[in-house]
């Protein structure tokens, strides 16, 4: 008697093998297996784990470990040849699975920052179920690096972020907007205002974490201006910042997006322009490239209106004058 295959286990190995591909792809970009886990949101030893998983199915070594950092073998450049063709086919059909149905998109997985989520969800949500007819929506609040997870795993379609990351392919980018930072102090703070230096002298800097990507761009222009702060609190959430620079607890450097959430909720802060060189973000909406059709060029232009509204609604000229608009 024929034995039927085992439907089931094989398409647990054939699942396993994918996720070891797109572990594998991580590593050879980055040459870095604790970059490649950190970018997948995985462990260490998990993405060692999918490698060595990867290695005897193909029954071949695919990385000289002896050199720094780790160099694909002949073996590995042969996978690294077909490993990207091979997800993007199964992304693609993926993609078509889900957009099955009598909408062009049914299910839709968004990334929002943090700092804006409260501001633009309702309208997400309005514009991609009565505009677009989409079923299903997921949005995940976050930062930008949370952003970059999601899209290198294939768990966001589309993201309202702070990085347009650029090194990632098969992404489309809608500059929203450009925002200047803006010095933030305690309403009750009667001090110099004319220089950093003066005011960290008084007060401490709160800011963002080096671990996020605003705390990396502020600590790289305090470099540039020559300022080392004498007291620094750190945090990962503007909320958690503002908190902090409400109750009188120091200072802070936030661009007028990352303040809507605190004045909202009408905290005493005193908002200025920044005295010293100008610092500014961009925030962008990145999509998978040709998958959504216009829905990424509305979300830009709903997200640029109300973002503007919201600013000129609780900053005044002063956070509107922080802005600057994109044209897409």
């Amino acid at each position: 008697m024929t034995k039927k295959p085992k439907l089931k286990s094989q398409a647990h190995a054939n699942s396993n093998l994918l996720k070891g591909m797109e572990v594998f792809e991580a590593v050879a970009e980055t040459g870095q297996m604790t970059a490649a886990a950190r970018m997948l949101g995985l462990t260490q030893s998990a993405a060692s784990q999918h490698i060595a998983t990867l290695e005897k199915a193909y029954g071949a070594v695919l990385f000289d470990r002896s050199v720094r950092p780790a160099r694909l073998t002949q073996a590995g450049t042969l996978l690294h040849r077909h490993a990207a063709r091979i997800l993007n086919e199964v992304n693609d059909l993926e993609t078509e699975m889900r957009h099955q149905g009598p909408t062009p998109i049914s299910v839709l997985r968004l990334g929002i920052l943090a700092s804006i989520a409260t501001t633009l969800t309702p309208g997400l949500v309005a514009l991609a179920k009565k505009g677009f007819g989409v079923r299903d929506v997921t949005l995940h609040a976050g930062l930008s690096t949370d952003h970059e997870t999601l899209l290198r795993t294939r768990k966001a379609d589309l993201a309202i972020t702070s990085n347009p990351f650029y090194d990632m392919e098969g992404l489309e980018r809608h500059a929203v907007l450009q925002e200047s930072f803006l010095l933030v102090v305690p309403a009750g703070y009667r001090g110099p205002t004319d220089s950093l230096d003066s005011i960290q002298k008084r007060l401490p800097l709160i800011r963002f974490a080096d671990t996020t990507g605003v705390g990396r761009l502020i600590t790289q222009h305090l470099r540039r201006i020559r300022l080392t702060p004498q007291e620094v609190i750190q945090a990962d959430r503007s909320s958690m910042v503002t908190a902090c620079v409400c109750n009188g607890m120091g200072f802070t450097l936030l661009t007028p997006t990352l303040l809507i959430d605190g004045l909202v909720e009408r905290m005493p802060l005193r908002v200025l322009p920044l005295p010293a060189a100008r610092l500014t973000r961009t925030i962008t909406v990145v999509a998978r490239e040709r998958e959504l059709g216009d829905f990424p060029a509305r979300v830009t232009e709903m997200t640029r209106d109300k973002l503007v509204e919201q600013v000129g609604q609780y900053m005044g000229e002063t956070g509107t004058s922080a802005l600057t608009l994109a044209q897409d």
